[in-house]
């Protein structure tokens, strides 16, 4: 197993092309719950483990499934049910385990299962690792590689964001701006910060 490829994937997920600042995916929930630092991780969280499970069954149904039965055309919609399928069951853990946390969230929860930054993945795992619909050597362990650091490159986003937006909370800022408008300046400034990774080659 080339660990280097793994490197590379870590690096290019998290840095160049986080799905929030460089791909801008998954906003909806990125400007939602970043208002507070605990549901942001807890998001983040959630987001990185329906990514990761997603990427690995994702995989295996494309290459022991779809491309077997040549109806491959299935993929998005076959994709969709599997993520909606893993948002239902944080969704489950977290009303159960964390009733405070659950109502923290909201709507956004829900909202994972819709959002297009965990079918970018599985769609960009089913790309990546196979070729001539044959899968490429360790393309499982790098599909979920892939999706692990994706959602933590996502984790990083909604950190970054949350504890800006709490420190703004503590200035003096013109009603004009509050909230979702001085939201969307801070995240535009984040990713022109994080278009300075783009330039690292491998």
């Amino acid at each position: 197993m080339d660990v280097s490829r793994f490197i590379t994937i870590m690096v290019s997920m998290v840095f160049i092309n986080n799905f929030i600042l460089s791909k801008f995916l998954g906003l909806c929930s990125f400007i939602g719950v970043s208002k507070e630092t605990k549901p942001a991780v807890s998001m983040g969280l959630a987001v990185t483990f329906v990514t990761t499970a997603s990427s690995i069954i994702t995989w295996l149904i494309y290459r022991y499934l779809l491309i077997p039965f040549n109806i491959t055309y299935l993929r998005t919609i076959s994709f969709i049910l599997v993520i909606a399928s893993f948002v239902q069951l944080v969704e489950m853990i977290i009303r159960k385990s964390a009733p405070a946390l659950y109502r923290a969230f909201g709507i956004y929860l829900p909202l994972i299962t819709v959002n297009c930054a965990v079918l970018g993945v599985a769609v960009l795992n089913s790309q990546e690792f196979f070729v001539n619909s044959r899968p490429v050597a360790g393309g499982l362990l790098m599909a979920a590689a892939q999706g692990f650091f994706a959602g933590a490159g996502y984790l990083l986003a909604m950190l970054l964001m949350s504890g800006i937006r709490e420190r703004l909370e503590l200035l003096d800022v013109p009603k004009s701006l509050k909230d979702v408008p001085l939201a969307f300046i801070v995240a535009s400034l984040m990713s022109l910060a994080f278009m300075g990774f783009s330039g690292f080659k491998f």
